[in-house]
């Protein structure tokens, strides 16, 4: 961790907010309202996406993780977004650009999404999920959190294809 903070058991994402706790409060708070009003499968396809794009091992391993035990088996999830039908494919591709350049997102985008059968409300779940994204991801980051240790338990396959950044941490 770049900033100084206490040693604790507590997770390393948890730690990285520990200067500020209110702001990790009000994160999980819209995070909970996203993931809420959203179809959970889909939210966790967005999110590795987007995860995936800014590069953070830690929301790689972590929502790898719950795609691997609750959607897919740990092979499927490596390889996402093979095996995935077209829509679930054009989720990720526009998660992917919510990342890279929201600006470039244009109306043929959104109606792609469509013309797979989301409606707009499951585009602005999208849309929440890799943005929202950004702001964690970005936040773990730029203060050193490293994934906790116990990611080191996933399956190998698994567990390598969701370090694209900072590595998993020794302790």
């Amino acid at each position: 961790m770049f900033i100084d903070v206490p040693e604790s058991n507590e997770p390393n994402m948890v730690r990285a907010f520990a200067l500020r706790p209110d702001v990790l409060r009000a994160w999980q708070e819209l995070n909970g309202a996203i993931k809420e009003a959203a179809d959970l499968r889909r939210y966790e396809l967005a999110t590795l996406a987007a995860a995936r794009t800014l590069r953070s091992s830690y929301c790689c391993l972590a929502h790898g993780k719950v795609l691997a035990e609750q959607f897919y088996d740990a092979e499927t999830v490596v390889q996402l977004p093979g095996g995935l039908d077209d829509a679930d494919r054009a989720v990720m591709a526009f998660a992917e650009k919510v990342v890279v350049d929201a600006t470039s997102i244009a109306q043929a985008d959104v109606d792609e999404l469509r013309g797979h059968g989301l409606t707009d409300a499951q585009i602005a779940d999208v849309v929440l999920a890799a943005a929202a994204r950004c702001f964690f991801s970005k936040t773990l980051d730029a203060l050193g959190a490293q994934p906790d240790a116990s990611y080191n338990e996933l399956p190998a396959t698994l567990r390598d294809a969701m370090v694209v950044g900072r590595p998993i941490a020794t302790d």
